[in-house]
């Protein structure tokens, strides 16, 4: 289960920022997730309210901002979201292409006290 890595990661980064603004308490915590980042948010909520449990994140909420996965065709230029993994230009058929979105993971937003 990588969620709890991930969860790990973020509880650093929040401590982190607590700490270098003294703040005593985080409220919420706001991710940028794409959709082909492969995180299962059950297993992440779980994972970091294990984790925050006795530190000053203990009870802070998560919220998450969803990205898609777009990509960009190089052949004609045409941007499209991928549904199921379908990488094929649905426009020129061409399977070369560049992600635009939908890989994300990272900390967009932190509110503490």
């Amino acid at each position: 289960m990588h969620e709890m890595s991930i969860a790990e990661g973020i509880l650093d980064i929040a401590l982190d920022y607590a700490k270098q603004n003294d703040a005593k308490v985080v409220h919420e915590v706001g991710l940028i997730l794409g959709e082909m980042a492969g995180v299962e948010m059950e297993s992440l909520d779980f994972s970091w309210r294990l984790i925050t449990k006795d530190t000053i994140a203990e009870g802070a909420k998560l919220t998450v901002r969803k990205t898609p996965l777009v990509g960009r065709c190089s052949k004609c230029g045409k941007e499209f979201h991928i549904e199921h993994y379908n990488f094929w230009c649905p426009e020129c058929k061409d399977g070369v292409l560049t992600t635009i979105s939908g890989r994300e993971l990272q900390v967009e937003y932190l509110e503490v006290d």
